[in-house]
């Protein structure tokens, strides 16, 4: 009796297990459907609601085409921008010490913490040619920040600021400094340890930081709403394009403009993934045989 008993007592913690499992899976299913993936669909459904040819006419538009060449140049810009900024200040954080380091730590955490309106007002202070802090200096020089290109760019840089930050430094604590210790020990110039140890060490880090960056110069709305002044075919991203066409009732044009800027996103995603695939059946081949594949050099030669 009493070993039946220790047998139904397991099978019920099973059956329990099993429930509390499926639920949690339910749960967070019915979460991604209902915050994500319904949503999605529901854009793609909108957008050719009146048709295809609405569709491809807000898109194919003059107005249309310069908003997605001037999204781009916003990645284009501000996402190198960002990742040269981000690795350089993700190794002077955790690799020296010096006073002001929990100043640094906090200033690049701003951009999370106030709303992008907030940084396009604080643009308008600084930049404003009429009495802003640097804007009569610059127009005295030829030089239009707010209501250009420059200053959506401004916009998008540092509300993009800190992702490959984050992304870094966890991964460059994790990993230490013996390796890098090493190579200057053996007579590694600071460059040659960057490019030889410290990047293939955190490209991981720097690869997600590149796709959240991308990611958030896309989507941006706020600052650059503020910045650009909303100029037809000029100072008009996509964000801004796709709240223009709805604001004047072009429904479907709105979700058609929407479905261009998601799949831009998605494009980003897969590139990053594809090159995430080949990064690391290199590092597997370089596992497996010791050497580095097209170079004939084993790990040890191809460091010095």
């Amino acid at each position: 009796m009493a070993a039946r008993g220790i047998a139904d007592s397991r099978i019920n913690v099973v059956q329990g297990s099993r429930r509390a499992r499926l639920t949690m899976r339910t749960i967070g299913i019915g979460y991604l459907l209902l915050l994500l993936v319904i949503p999605v669909i529901t854009v793609f459904i909108k957008a050719f609601e009146d048709g295809a040819a609405n569709a491809w006419e807000t898109i194919t538009s003059p107005e249309g085409m310069h908003a997605f060449w001037l999204t781009l140049v916003m990645v284009v810009v501000s996402v190198p921008l960002n990742t040269i900024f981000g690795v350089v200040c993700a190794i002077v954080l955790v690799r020296h010490k010096f006073r002001g380091k929990a100043l640094i730590n906090s200033l690049i955490d701003l951009p999370f913490a106030i709303s992008p309106v907030v940084v396009g007002l604080a643009l308008m202070l600084v930049f404003n040619q009429r009495d802003g802090w640097f804007g009569p200096w610059l127009a005295d020089h030829g030089i239009r920040v707010l209501f250009s290109p420059i200053g959506m760019i401004f916009a998008t840089v540092f509300v993009s600021m800190p992702f490959v930050v984050r992304e870094v430094v966890p991964v460059l604590q994790e990993i230490g400094d013996d390796q890098e210790q090493a190579a200057r020990t053996l007579g590694a110039n600071g460059w040659q340890t960057f490019w030889r140890i410290t990047l293939p060490s955190i490209r991981w880090g720097v690869t997600y930081g590149v796709v959240l960056s991308t990611a958030r110069a896309l989507g941006e709305f706020g600052a650059v709403a503020v910045v650009s002044g909303k100029i037809s075919g000029v100072t008009e991203t996509l964000p801004l394009y796709v709240s223009k066409q709805y604001e004047t009732f072009n429904v479907s044009g709105a979700y058609a403009a929407a479905v261009l800027l998601a799949l831009l996103g998605l494009a980003t995603l897969f590139a990053m993934n594809l090159i995430e695939r080949g990064g690391r059946k290199r590092d597997q081949a370089i596992t497996n045989t010791g050497h580095t594949p097209g170079t004939g050099l084993s790990r040890g030669e191809e460091t010095r």
